[in-house]
């Protein structure tokens, strides 16, 4: 008699690539262009005399050497030097700090989200079942945020076929994105926070019979104040941001009833690729969220009032923070202090399903943490090029390089050829980044957030780096508002990659 044991394979994902740049190594497509530029230059002054090249050719070297050393996440020095210029600009002009309210001298008097979210404003429309969702309007953009909260079913105790189909369904919901009229991205917001035990208060001590035995009622009451300590709360949010199709302005009465007949195909998506219950955000509920990010301290007043009166009534001018102070290493806002990271390269090689578990589970000593993942839909035209540029830089290099680097040039054409022929069959192409930010309760704690942070990473295979001299605005852009960091550069997309 003889037995045989299957073996169950997990599957594995992977095949991201980050997008090559034009050019000849470092120097970017600029850099390549000053570099023939200036050796035709030399030349011609070169027939002059030998000093007259060295006058020449000087200028062009002290410029095009800061574009071709960069850093391990791509940055020449240029960049790097915009970021600090920046930094001191915003310091010299007292931009860092942030006072609202009565005593602050801002007009009006209320509690105003600052930087980023300060000209966005609040609207509120109605979905075909005649829910309430509240749409943010960048009027500096004239771009509409809708904002979905989730509660994805997670993978504990899922076969891994489950798993798969998952991910196949998400992957397809992320392509279809592309085909999204007027769609300018979209983020995914996961949100940890230690349980305060106030909705579980609510729910217990509100049914005690008052007949019950002190013995039970002690049990009942012991329950409710130790269970909080070893519970958190996680909540999943979506953003959607918008812009008017073709590119032109319409009235937000129009906006809202072309959004509001979006939701529901978007929300049928997000079920079938694991998302559980899924609905829109009412604007108190959208304010209530920016509010708690800003103060969590104000977390358990804000469930507490919900759970007794069914809603807070705070609207989107009254959710930001009294003060604000930008540090070069974090962001001091109200009862927290956060600090952000930016993700520089993802996993290399393949990966499970589970490879963000640990980033995404609760951290002990943690107040809040989120994190976001922002998706840039690309559509099908430009796909094609990217993907088709990526073929031919992927054999450039394979055919002018030797050895071992060329064993790794190889293994980038195979994956070149993968995503062309995914693309060619009607797959989308998306770029992603990451964002994570960590919330403590003061200034003494960042230290323990930077350690906590690399404990995190280390089971996921991602590098990232701080957002310093960027706190402020990495911290906005993990938030479910619907900042895209993109469309927020004050130098061209076209330029960014040239550079």
């Amino acid at each position: 008699m003889s037995t045989a044991t299957e073996q169950i394979k997990t599957p594995t994902y992977g095949n991201w690539r980050r997008p090559r740049k034009a050019g000849l190594g470092s120097l970017g497509l600029i850099g390549t262009f000053g570099l023939f530029g200036g050796l035709v230059v030399v030349l011609i002054a070169s027939m002059i005399s030998l000093d007259a090249a060295l006058v020449v050719g000087l200028p062009f070297a002290l410029v095009l050497a800061p574009l071709a050393i960069r850093t391990q996440d791509g940055r020449n020095v240029f960049q790097m030097a915009g970021v600090r210029v920046g930094w001191m600009r915003r310091r010299s002009k007292r931009q860092h700090l942030y006072v609202s309210g009565p005593l602050s001298t801002r007009p009006g008097g209320r509690f105003r989200p600052p930087g980023l979210l300060s000209r966005v404003t609040m609207l509120e429309g109605r979905d075909p079942y005649d829910r309430p969702f509240g749409v943010l309007h960048h009027r500096n953009r004239h771009q509409y945020t809708i904002v979905l909260s989730c509660e994805p079913d997670g993978g504990s105790l899922v076969d891994p076929d489950q798993v798969d189909t998952w991910v196949a369904l998400w992957g397809e919901w992320l392509s279809r994105l592309a085909h999204e009229p007027g769609l300018r991205g979209a983020s995914v917001v996961v949100e940890t926070a230690p349980d305060p035990g106030t909705r579980l208060a609510t729910e217990v001590l509100g049914r005690l019979s008052p007949n019950a035995p002190p013995a039970a009622r002690a049990v009942m009451e012991e329950v409710v104040r130790s269970y909080p300590d070893a519970s958190s709360e996680m909540n999943t949010y979506l953003t959607l941001t918008y812009s008017a199709p073709g590119g032109g302005r319409r009235d937000d009465d129009t906006m809202l009833a072309d959004l509001a007949l979006r939701l529901q195909g978007v929300l049928n998506g997000l079920v079938a690729a694991g998302g559980g219950s899924a609905e829109p955000l009412s604007a108190e509920r959208i304010a209530e969220v920016v509010r708690v990010a800003y103060d969590p301290a104000a977390a358990a007043e804000v469930l507490d009032v919900r759970a007794q009166h069914g809603g807070t009534g705070l609207e989107w001018d009254d959710a930001g923070p009294a003060a604000t102070v930008e540090t070069v290493t974090a962001y001091q806002h109200d009862s927290g202090v956060s600090r952000s990271w930016l993700l520089t390269m993802a996993p290399r090689g393949v990966v499970r399903s589970g490879i963000l578990r640990s980033l995404l589970d609760p951290a002990a000593g943690i107040r809040r943490k989120r994190v976001a993942l922002v998706y840039r839909p690309i559509d099908p035209a430009t796909s094609a090029r990217i993907v088709e540029s990526d073929r031919r830089s992927a054999q450039f290099m394979a055919n002018s390089t030797k050895g071992l680097v060329r064993a790794r040039a190889v293994a980038e054409i195979q994956a070149a050829e993968q995503t062309a022929a995914e693309e060619a069959s009607g797959a989308g192409l998306v770029e992603f980044s990451m964002l994570v930010t960590l919330t403590v309760d003061s200034v003494a704690e960042v230290r323990d957030a930077n350690v906590t942070m690399r404990n995190l990473l280390g089971a996921t295979r991602i590098a990232m780096r701080p957002a310093d001299r960027l706190q402020a605005a990495a911290f906005t852009c993990a938030l479910p508002v619907g900042i895209l960091p993109w469309e927020q550069s004050i130098v061209p997309q076209d330029l960014q990659e040239a550079l």
